[in-house]
């Protein structure tokens, strides 16, 4: 397994291999054979940002049979996912904020992410991991209480793509069976979920293969692959770790602004 970074040092953005706490230099292109620079640095003197820059990235609902069967929904037949904006992309170490406006409830849900390293479109499920780079952990951060807020249309990407909500890292890991990892998120150091991704109802394989029926997948571009139950609440102060074996932990803190404002009537 290789962990790969992404940081900023000294005014420059860089990637690298993190062995332990130092991080091991590379030039060139993450997905395209990147060379070692011979340089090290410490992973204290650096700034760990996400650890890509997808051009998209697409998340799923309803993927879980657990979560399935606790809420009463059909399994779907086809994945139904969302997209979260490229704004909304944040970093491992940085605080989740409330949207300014919103006063309701902020949840996470502690999710895999799928890696793409290399264009991927209308590829068969049986050779869709071929397209995978790594994995990487998710916190796909809700604010709930607007997705249902018009009646006449559920608002996903509103509720799920401010900025900060899109959390990924700390690290992007190749080498590892997706198929094989479990999926913890802790709450101020209590565990709130610990599942297999293998109660999926759409495989990685799968979920890789059907999306890019729809679209090209990029590479850089992350599948986050839904939840299951224990899905909560944020409260302020609370500090929110998603942890996955292999991968290793994507910890923030809940800091929403000050006294939020009201929203305008419509």
């Amino acid at each position: 397994m290789t962990h790969w970074v992404r940081y900023t040092h000294a005014g420059e953005t860089g990637f690298g291999i993190l062995h332990a706490s130092r991080v091991a230099e590379h030039d060139g292109d993450l997905f395209n054979d990147p060379q070692p620079t011979g340089r090290e640095l410490d992973l204290t003197a650096v700034d760990v940002l996400t650890p890509v820059q997808p051009s998209k990235m697409v998340a799923l609902a309803n993927n879980f049979h657990g979560l399935l069967a606790k809420t009463g929904a059909a399994v779907p037949q086809e994945p139904l996912y969302f997209f979260k904006a490229n704004s909304s992309f944040h970093p491992t170490g940085k605080p989740i904020r409330r949207p300014r406006g919103y006063a309701g409830k902020i949840i996470f849900e502690g999710e895999l992410g799928l890696v793409i390293g290399r264009a991927c479109c209308d590829v068969g499920a049986d050779e869709a991991l071929q397209y995978l780079f790594g994995c990487t952990c998710i916190n796909d951060v809700t604010a709930i209480e607007i997705l249902n807020e018009d009646p006449a249309f559920q608002q996903w990407t509103r509720c799920k793509a401010a900025d900060t909500f899109g959390v990924l890292g700390p690290v992007v890991v190749t080498g590892l069976d997706p198929g094989t990892l479990h999926v913890r998120a802790l709450l101020d150091g209590q565990e709130r979920q610990n599942y297999a991704i293998t109660d999926m109802v759409f495989t990685p394989a799968e979920l890789i293969s059907r999306i890019s029926r729809d679209m090209t997948l990029l590479p850089g571009d992350v599948i986050a692959c839904g939840t299951n139950v224990g899905v909560g609440s944020l409260r302020p102060g609370n500090k929110i770790e998603i942890a996955i074996d292999g991968i290793g932990s994507l910890i923030n803190v809940f800091e929403p602004e000050e006294d939020p404002s009201p929203r305008p009537p419509r």
